[in-house]
């Protein structure tokens, strides 16, 4: 069986456990998990991640404005 190697980024501090961990897996594909539920567990191709990242770097998230105006 294999184990798995998880990290969290150095902007994931405190004790909320509130962080996505990202472990490498066999066959060169990708773990995530959720801290605060490590039994649920996504895998992933390193080509969808990068993907996933670029959008996520790509634009700015805001919330929704029905959330931000009073």
């Amino acid at each position: 069986m294999h184990q798995h190697v998880w990290r969290k980024s150095s902007f994931s501090t405190g004790a909320n456990n509130d962080c996505v961990e990202i472990a490498p897996a066999p066959g060169g594909l990708i773990r995530l998990r959720e801290s605060d539920d490590p039994t649920r567990v996504i895998t992933t191709t390193p080509t969808t991640w990068s993907a996933f990242l670029a959008s996520v770097k790509a634009r700015p998230w805001a919330a929704p404005a029905a959330l931000t105006t009073a």
